[in-house]
């Protein structure tokens, strides 16, 4: 086995040390991209349901984006607790309560009958799944080196665009099980799509392991040598900025990060849960939207992937999170002006969620790249709650605008401007702390490899 020091030195992992990545990262990545892809599908297939649901209970477009929304409020206030409990109590223990719980609310929420209690169950839904995203980052920076986090992470987002290419489809398809049982099509939907969630918290219980020293399926040797290899990176950390918890909520990098996903998120949950009823507005049946629908996230998926193995491999990191918020903020602007026409409107969504697809898988490496241990728990949960809040922001500033403008133009213009300020704030923050960082090449350690893009 190669020593640890030339890995740490980034002088590269040999095969031998290549191989136990891999055997790592298909241990762990399939089964928490399958529970995220249930997540991500549990969080937007309202936008399905709303197809029907709204005219059955009687809910207008701003309430519809208001009750939508109010899942990003309940996420906000459990983010931070939900993680420094999985930091305490173990990722297997803690990842399985959030699955089970979030599964049963989503269920329920099938048997909403007006906005309130619809905005009652979304709340809770947030406080259900909130510390699963962040838990999982966290969860990363246990068992895979920073060089190839990147990869391990857009692995894992993978779940967004597979839930929509999956999910839009089936979740169409169920709103024509209308009347069968006594229950309105979008009601099965929630109910057969909210279960499976709980049934993975029983497997989750039996399937992860918390951490490398207790992995009985790599040999003594493999988990000698990943162990002194993260604890050389934690260390390296440690040394250059602080792991105490108190001090995230004066970190201004953490601040700014916080800031930068807010804005990308307002862009990624409004348009995901309005894209339904853009792609409606251009003429398309109901069951054919779910189809199209799914067309932006196949693109999507497939670009995420080249984007994280080019931004492992390339130069500073947030010229990489820049470009693809600008990606997604122009793709916007003609998604906005070409509403009369389909071809060009779709293909405006297709860059849209490129963008915003690229910029997730190449954002989240950077923060886990100066945090580490309590601060790494409480940061991350921050970064993602405060962010998160963006998903309240997006799914009403588009349902007040199409309602008091009788188009979607001015509200995809809107949701543009944030990406923009996303772009420009991570990249005048990245270009500053790369000097304070001696601008040095940033490619000559796994910790400096994600530490060049902050």
């Amino acid at each position: 086995m190669a020593n640890v020091t030339a890995a740490s030195a980034g002088t590269g992992f040999t095969p031998e040390q290549e191989k136990i990545l891999s055997k790592v990262m298909w241990r762990i990545v399939p089964f928490l991209l399958l529970c995220y892809v249930i997540a991500y599908l549990d969080r937007v297939n309202v936008g399905i349901a709303s197809l029907t649901m709204n005219r059955d209970i009687g809910i207008s477009p701003s309430e519809f984006g208001w009750s939508a929304g109010l899942f990003f409020f309940g996420y906000f206030l459990a983010e931070v607790p939900s993680n420094l409990a999985l930091l305490a109590i173990g990722a297997r223990r803690w990842i399985a309560r959030i699955l089970i719980t979030w599964g049963l609310i989503s269920a329920a929420t099938a048997f909403v009958v007006g906005p309130v209690s619809f905005g009652v169950m979304r709340f809770l839904l947030g406080l259900g799944e909130a510390g699963f995203t962040p838990g999982v980052f966290l969860y990363f920076t246990y068992w895979f080196p920073a060089r190839i986090r990147g990869t391990a992470t857009a692995a894992f987002l993978l779940g967004i665009p597979i839930a929509n290419i999956v999910g839009a489809p089936i979740s169409s398809s169920l709103l024509t099980l209308d009347g069968l049982g006594g229950l309105h099509g979008w009601q099965w939907l929630l109910v057969l799509e909210g279960l499976p969630a709980t049934l993975l918290g029983f497997v989750c219980f039996f399937t992860l392991t918390d951490k490398p020293e207790q992995a009985k399926w790599l040999t003594a040797e493999e988990r000698n040598w990943l162990a002194s290899v993260l604890s050389a990176e934690r260390a390296a950390i440690a040394a250059k900025h602080s792991s105490r918890l108190r001090d995230v909520f004066t970190n201004w990098r953490v601040l700014v990060c916080a800031t930068v996903n807010f804005c990308a998120i307002i862009g990624s949950i409004g348009l995901g849960l309005w894209m339904p009823q853009i792609i409606k507005g251009l003429g398309f049946g109901v069951v054919a939207v779910g189809f199209i629908a799914a067309v932006p996230y196949i693109c999507g998926g497939i670009a995420m992937m080249l984007w994280a193995r080019l931004s492992d491999k390339g130069g500073e990191r947030s010229w990489f999170v820049a470009s693809a918020l600008l990606v997604g903020a122009a793709s916007l602007i003609v998604c906005g002006y070409a509403t009369s026409s389909a071809p060009v409107s779709i293909i405006a969504l297709c860059g849209a969620v490129i963008g915003i697809m690229c910029y997730q898988s190449t954002f989240w490496p950077i923060p886990s790249s100066f945090l580490t241990g309590s601060a790494a728990a409480g940061g991350l949960a921050m970064i993602v709650s405060i962010g998160n809040l963006g998903g309240f922001v997006g799914p009403y500033l588009i349902g007040v605008i199409r309602q008091a403008t009788d188009s979607f133009s001015w509200a995809l213009i809107s949701v543009a401007a944030f990406l923009t300020l996303a772009a420009i704030l991570i990249r005048v923050v990245g270009a500053s702390l790369q000097r304070q960082a001696g601008a040095a090449d940033g490619r000559t350690s796994p910790v400096a490899t994600l530490s060049k893009g902050i």
